[in-house]
């Protein structure tokens, strides 16, 4: 979760890793975040919350205009939860005590509220994230409002100017700001930590030590295989795995992921692609993947990986707060940016975000902008790290917040000269199918590199019709 990227041709990290040294934690879906279809919360549910007996009534937003009436909140609930949003939302409510708040809200929330978007009776707000959202097919939809100019001056419920307090930038639409990004995390590979010291493993910090640890690990004959994934969801393994082999492959210039993003002719089949496909198969042949990775969702395939079925498994800061009821005793994270650096070489963070906009048809823009001023200050982002574990996007002091271990972990990387942070990206919805579709293929070993390659560059022609 994620989507869990980038339609977005946009500026957007160069100076992420300084800000983030100002930080501490993380966290969470989906990423994309995308974060796949979660049990975690329930399907569909609303929820009315209203409160009339405050000194507060009356407030106004930054325009001036008075905060009331009826607002709706969309939200998925996946590998965050719904507790941050709740508790973002009951503080809100006590600022603007006039205004009603109607949460909709679950798992299958995307898929349940689509037919109001395409029908013009859209939510007043919502958050992007997990199976069913696209951010940029959104925009391409006109389903958004402009937020261009109101963003530039925007200031949050602290009065400070949202822009200068976000580490991730809003992806740039042609000039144009449609989202703003909310959460900000990494993908990754994961494994146990006690498990690794127990056997004698030793984290990779290459894809030479990947490889032969993984080797390592298999021989030993205490894992079914030492590498799993869900292949429901491929974006899972293209984020934590793929990406970041395009990258260092390019000679850790991250434009080409810009240039995937815009459906630049040729990159698809370029040099860097080849090679990092052939990283891809190195992986395949040697037998590393655990073939139930092919029909398995998230939820299933990270099972595997806590109960040790399975050493390595690429996804999402999400993941400890996601599988909290289920980690074994005495399971220690442990977490990399990248395998698939050459030796010596820097690591390569592969951001994910979840946005948030406001609908182009909100019955009530002024609460809408309200709520989004409220939701990027630093206290929302303190309640959110708490709540999910995962980071907001937003520059704030987490050092004696809860966080997790696992984010403070993720942040050595990110505030590390020895990282690079790529940019944030989310493909055209159907050229991004067609990648799902040849990852898994290719992981399966049903297909060659060059008919991945083909398969690329005849979707990202067709999309650019």
């Amino acid at each position: 979760m994620n989507g869990m990227h980038h339609k977005w041709g946009r500026s957007l990290l160069l100076l992420i890793i300084s800000a983030l040294v100002l930080m501490t934690a993380a966290g969470c879906s989906s990423g994309s975040q995308k974060n796949g279809e979660s049990n975690n919360g329930s399907s569909g549910k609303t929820t009315e919350q209203a409160q009339n007996n405050n000194s507060d009534a009356g407030k106004t937003d930054s325009s001036g205009g008075e905060v009331s009436g009826d607002f709706e909140i969309q939200y998925f609930v996946g590998g965050y939860g719904d507790q941050g949003w709740k508790k973002i939302i009951a503080e809100f409510q006590k600022k603007y005590p006039n205004v009603n708040v109607k949460e909709s809200a679950g798992p299958k929330i995307n898929d349940q509220m689509k037919p109001r978007w395409i029908q013009g009776n859209p939510p007043d707000f919502v958050y992007i994230d997990g199976a069913g959202s696209n951010a940029t097919q959104m925009v391409q939809d006109d389903q958004l409002m402009d937020l261009t100019d109101y963003f530039k001056e925007a200031k949050n419920a602290d009065g400070n100017k949202i822009s200068d307090e976000l580490l991730l930038k809003p992806i740039d639409y042609s000039g144009k700001t449609y989202t703003i990004p909310f959460v900000f995390g990494s993908w990754g590979i994961f494994y146990d930590k006690k498990f690794f010291a127990d056997n004698g493993w030793a984290e990779p910090k290459d894809f030479d030590t990947f490889m032969s640890e993984a080797k390592k690990i298999k021989e030993s004959g205490k894992v079914n295989a030492p590498f799993i994934f869900t292949g429901k969801y491929p974006y899972y393994f293209q984020s934590g795995v793929m990406d970041s082999a395009f990258v260092v492959n390019n000679n850790n210039d991250t434009s080409i992921l810009l240039d995937m993003f815009a459906l630049k002719e040729g990159v698809f089949k370029s040099e860097p692609v080849k090679k990092a496909l052939e990283q891809m198969v190195q992986m395949r042949d040697a037998g590393l993947i655990d073939p139930a990775s092919a029909p398995i969702n998230h939820i299933d395939s990270q099972m595997l990986f806590l109960q040790h079925k399975n050493a390595f498994i690429p996804n999402g800061l999400w993941l400890e707060n996601e599988m909290k009821k289920d980690v074994p005793q005495g399971f220690e994270f442990g977490f990399i940016p990248s395998i698939t650096q050459k030796p010596g070489g820097k690591f390569v963070a592969i951001p994910f975000t979840a946005t948030v906009g406001i609908a182009k048809k909100a019955k009530n823009p002024a609460a809408a902008k309200a709520f989004l001023e409220f939701l990027f200050t630093k206290q929302s982002a303190i309640t959110w790290a708490e709540e999910t574990g995962a980071l907001g996007n937003l520059k704030a002091d987490l050092e004696k917040s809860n966080a997790s271990g696992l984010s403070k972990t993720a942040m050595k990387f990110y505030s590390s000269d020895n990282t690079i942070v790529a940019p944030y990206i989310e493909l055209n919805a159907d050229v991004d199918k067609v990648r799902s579709d040849s990852t898994l293929a290719l992981m399966m070993g049903s297909i060659t590199p060059d008919e991945w390659m083909e398969r690329m560059e005849k979707a990202a022609a067709k999309a650019r019709k």
